[in-house]
């Protein structure tokens, strides 16, 4: 039965140097959603933060997060993918054991919380890099497919599973509960996760990323349509309930019900959907993906009726679904082979500043203008966001235009500290 799900989700070609990295973000993802989504809960309800306390607190987690996962990027270029994600790993499960002391500190479970999302980042970045250094370019996007998918799965079952240790023995039961689980994705780590991939460069690099990353006119472009894409998707995940049960008289619980359609569409549907699309040009995927998660949230100022709102969440994961392989992919194939992680670091940090950003300047124009003025202002992001990746996505697939840019540019070529 295992093996026929497995089957089910990821099909038959998942490349073989692929499945560790499946089995670590599979475990890794329902440690860390477990606790996750009961981190909030945790700080308002057992140490007395604010609503107000906890959102800045939420604001310093993202950035301190996009922060780190470069930093954890560049050291996955010097020192290895495997070992920032065991450090990362390793350090997580004992952090989370730390929660048990908090007591009713304020500030200490609030900096517990931002140390936690930089712990959670140390390895992600490393473990995109991981994916590009395992298969070949040509299999990049159908690989962080199948990676996301299993991040998804994790994702589905965690919250579930933290629900069930709070229900066993609170808070004193559900920390250590969380962090054993976290322990196993570091087992699952040390034991399959290979020191060294087939695509991997051939040696740390001789160059600072810094510099090489702010004279890539192309990537910084890039990194700036990325930004946009995730104010609309973390708008999807934080406006829209307030949106939906505030203006549009969805139930509190009512939420928790539709919120399932995007995980299980996803992790059924997201493998099939990308080999389908494999033929098209990431430039027409990235415009469609934008256009179908910015403007379907107009038709609510028309009507809010149940199955409007599923066609909605429905049309929003399809774009979804569509940009994110697209994404890592466009971002993998941008980055020198050596300066990878540095790369992908600097990518992964778009969406720590569009979790920073996205619920603060949306809840200021719902404030000002109401639902309808925010949602059509994500709505132009959205088409801001469809053309500048289009034209990074053109730029990067034209025939040798990453080589020319290296040979253009005097930065790319030197040695720096």
């Amino acid at each position: 039965m295992l093996r026929r799900l497995v089957h089910l989700i990821w099909g038959a070609e998942v490349d073989s140097a692929l499945r560790p990295v499946l089995l670590v973000t599979l475990i890794g993802s329902l440690a860390g959603s477990s606790v996750w989504s009961f981190m909030g809960i945790w700080a308002l309800k057992e140490v007395g933060a604010t609503s107000s306390q906890l959102g800045y607190g939420y604001l310093v987690v993202a950035l301190t997060a996009g922060v780190v996962g470069y930093i954890a990027g560049h050291l996955s270029d010097h020192f290895g993918r495997r070992r920032l994600m065991l450090v990362g790993q390793g350090i997580f499960a004992i952090y989370i054991l730390l929660f048990l002391g908090a007591g009713h500190h304020v500030w200490l479970g609030l900096g517990l919380i931002v140390g936690a999302g930089a712990l959670g980042s140390l390895g992600g970045s490393a473990g995109q890099a991981m994916v590009a250094d395992l298969v070949p370019p040509e299999r990049h996007e159908a690989a962080y497919a199948s990676v996301r998918v299993a991040a998804n799965l994790g994702v589905t079952m965690g919250p579930p599973i933290g629900s069930l240790f709070l229900l066993i023995g609170g808070w004193s039961f559900f920390f250590p509960s969380v962090s054993l689980l976290a322990l196993s994705s570091w087992v699952l780590a040390f034991r399959y996760l290979p020191v060294r991939g087939a695509y991997a460069p051939e040696g740390p690099p001789e160059r600072g990323s810094l510099r090489v990353i702010l004279h890539d006119r192309t990537f910084l472009l890039f990194l700036a349509a990325s930004m946009f894409a995730w104010l609309i998707y973390v708008a999807y995940e934080t406006v829209l309930p307030i949106s939906l049960v505030e203006s549009h008289g969805i139930p509190e619980w009512g939420w928790g019900f539709l919120l399932v359609v995007n995980p299980l569409l996803v992790t059924v549907f997201q493998l099939r959907l990308t080999r389908r699309v494999t033929g098209i040009s990431p430039a027409l995927k990235w415009v469609v993906a934008m256009l179908l998660m910015g403007l379907p949230f107009l038709f609510l100022r028309v009507t809010s009726a149940l199955p409007v709102i599923l066609a909605i969440l429905v049309v929003f994961v399809i774009g979804e679904m569509l940009w994110v392989p697209t994404s890592q992919s466009i971002a993998a194939r941008m980055a020198p082979e050596d300066l990878r992680g540095a790369y992908m670091g600097a990518f992964g940090s778009t969406a720590a500043i569009g979790f920073a950003l996205s619920p603060f300047l949306g809840l200021q124009v719902r404030s000002a203008g109401g639902d309808s003025a925010m949602w059509a202002a994500f709505a132009c992001v959205a088409i801001l966001s469809a053309a500048l990746g289009a034209i990074t996505c053109l730029h990067v697939t034209r025939p040798d235009a990453r080589d020319k840019a290296a040979a253009d540019d005097p930065v790319g070529s030197e040695a720096a500290a």
